[in-house]
């Protein structure tokens, strides 16, 4: 007679993406932190909304390694970088972004803490421990920057404007970490976003599946390059018809979200960047 006995393992959260290169995805909103070992330091691809989520994923770090951190944020949006303050406390102290996001996250971070409050109500209210906001101090100016971590390089570049005005991709090995220039499992957002650019830089990274066979989006499931293509296939179609639609100037523009291939708020979204964009462009040649 045999008796089962429970497993004392616990299931590792962390999938192992390539030797040395893994992926995590935190709760609340199911962010994707990367993380790339090597032999001297490791790589965080992100940090996540606040010091609760920051500290559920260092502790997941230091079941994988002990090795000393250094830390890459994609962008200035707060789930990705809004835990770089816990990640100080705990003795990180290089902080890699673009130049440009490191200016966004000193200017516009605090505007963003009304949208984290409820998954991280002490870094909405800006009220306890590790809630100061910490921009990039290690930045990405122009050309991609080489991160030796001891046997493994890492590097980090941005492609051009598109989920933002500047996306930092993360590639190790065969991975490349995108950010939130690739979305999988639900729509791209739009609100920041330069619409016509991001079609063409997610042809650039298309360009590039002879070094990456794995796109790590910012939320959603590891993807490969012919996902990337749907992606922007799909994007160049949205743009085409929301700009066909507001060159009708006697049609309501927001006829054409119904035929749009996203949802509701999200081709919302889009016709209002796409109008805004224009704008801008517009006062440019007037003045």
């Amino acid at each position: 007679m045999t008796t089962d006995v429970p497993s004392t393992e616990t299931r590792s959260p962390w999938r192992e993406l390539g030797e040395g290169i893994h992926v995590l995805r935190t709760a609340g909103f199911g962010l994707n932190v990367g993380l790339v070992v090597g032999t001297e330091r490791a790589l965080v691809v992100d940090t996540g909304a606040g010091p609760l989520g920051a500290a559920e994923v260092f502790r997941h770090i230091r079941d994988v390694t002990a090795l000393p951190l250094i830390v890459v944020n994609t962008h200035a949006h707060a789930d990705h970088f809004f835990g770089n303050s816990y990640f100080a406390s705990q003795g990180v102290e290089e902080f890699w972004a673009t130049s440009r996001c490191s200016a966004v996250q000193a200017e516009h971070g605090d505007e963003q803490r009304a949208l984290v409050a409820a998954v991280e109500p002490a870094m909405g209210a800006a009220d306890g421990d590790s809630t100061d906001l910490l921009p990039a101090n290690r930045l990405v100016e122009g050309k991609p920057a080489d991160l030796d971590l001891g046997g493994v390089s890492v590097t980090l570049f941005h492609l051009g404007r598109g989920h933002t005005d500047h996306d930092l991709l993360v590639g190790a090995g065969n991975v490349l970490f995108t950010g939130d220039l690739v979305e999988e499992g639900g729509d791209p957002a739009f609100e920041d976003s330069f619409p016509t650019d991001w079609v063409r830089t997610l042809g650039k990274m298309v360009a590039l599946e002879d070094l990456y066979d794995v796109f790590v989006p910012g939320h959603g499931r590891p993807v490969s390059v012919a996902e990337v293509v749907t992606q922007m296939n799909k994007m160049r179609s949205a743009v085409r018809v929301t700009r066909l639609a507001m060159d009708e100037a006697s049609v309501d523009m927001t006829k054409a979200i119904p035929i749009l291939p996203y949802g509701p708020e999200q081709s919302r979204a889009l016709l209002i960047r796409l109008r805004t964009l224009a704008h801008w462009k517009w006062l440019a040649r007037k003045h």
